[in-house]
């Protein structure tokens, strides 16, 4: 298989370095605020967890701390955005869309105000925390919604660039990022664009089955661990990344479906209305496919370890080695 040449030459080792996108996102939003003095933070009682207090501590006077109140800062932050500021409203995603979602929807969205949603914390990989903390409907819920771009950044580094896209963007986002450190699996020189994938990993020889994995946010590294396997058994592998949910890379999900047997999604959230709700819609229109969506199964999350989580939900790599294989029955 090929591997994109501006990806982490270290993408296979076990020293590949690593680090939580919400650290991305908190260098972004700093270096977004030297260049604009109109940026603008808020949070919800969460300053350190979401890393905005690298903002808070550099310009003090332009966050704001909203308490435990998170329907109060999406309404204030489309006040500060109708006035000409841009600003980013910083929470887990459990509450910020989770418990925020009507008033993202009425005074954000539907004004389209300039507002950044940064909902940190997501998915099963908050771990111990628990189902109440895991965020694995946000997706579903954000992409539904008119007028906003949804974005799930691979690891810090893009998440860092996504940040500073958003802040020179006009119209409400919603940025998705994780607690636990993940690989850098990106370089300097990957480009961040809006509605445009990567297709970081490509088949190569004739192999008896070929496979398209679409990934979004932290399943990447896991998907391309199991394109090493899946290879070994005869089954050939392209891996197009999806940083952007919402709009979608209809025409590398397209090329991507003409070229290869079957199309798997996965995603840290679940199964229904997220990337593979997505993908699936698409494709039953344009090119009917038959796709296998990875994620949570109808379920809610619990306490534990990310990589026992992962496996629990089948989201680690021979899970996903396993149901590709017996989708080929080898």
């Amino acid at each position: 298989m090929k591997i994109a040449s501006h990806l982490n030459p270290k993408l296979f080792d076990e020293s590949i370095e690593s680090a939580p996108t919400r650290d991305g996102f908190g260098d972004g939003l700093k270096e977004a605020g030297e260049k604009d003095p109109r940026v603008v933070a808020l949070s919800a009682d969460l300053v350190e967890s979401t890393r905005v207090n690298l903002f808070a501590e550099e310009f003090p006077d332009r966050f704001i701390e909203v308490g435990v109140a998170e329907q109060n800062m999406a309404s204030v932050a489309s006040g500060l955005a109708a006035v000409g500021k841009i600003p980013f409203i910083t929470s887990y995603a459990m509450f910020s869309p989770g418990r925020n979602w009507e008033q993202i929807r009425t005074t954000i969205a539907y004004n389209e105000r300039n507002v950044k949603i940064i909902g940190a914390h997501s998915g099963v990989s908050v771990g111990p925390d628990g189902a109440t903390h895991q965020a694995i409907e946000d997706i579903a819920l954000m992409r539904v919604m008119p007028n906003i771009v949804v974005i799930a950044p691979v690891d810090a580094m893009e998440a860092k660039k996504a940040t500073l896209w958003a802040a020179s963007y006009d119209g409400p986002v919603y940025i998705r990022l994780g607690r636990e450190k993940v690989p850098t699996i990106t370089t300097v020189g990957t480009l961040f664009e809006l509605g445009k994938g990567g297709l970081w990993i490509e088949k190569e020889g004739d192999l008896p089955h070929t496979v398209g994995i679409i990934t979004t946010g932290s399943m990447f590294h896991n998907a391309a661990k199991a394109a090493v396997d899946l290879e070994k058994k005869g089954i050939g592998v392209s891996i197009l990344h999806l940083s952007t949910i919402k709009p979608l890379d209809k025409e590398a999900i397209l090329k991507l479906s003409e070229g290869h047997d079957l199309i798997v999604t996965i995603e840290e959230h679940q199964r229904y209305g997220g990337l593979g709700g997505a993908v699936a819609e698409f494709l039953s229109e344009e090119r009917p496919t038959k796709v296998i969506r990875i994620g949570v199964d109808d379920q809610f999350g619990q306490s534990g370890e990310t990589e026992e989580l992962f496996k629990h939900y089948g989201l680690d790599k021979d899970s996903i080695v396993k149901k590709i294989s017996e989708a080929f029955s080898v």
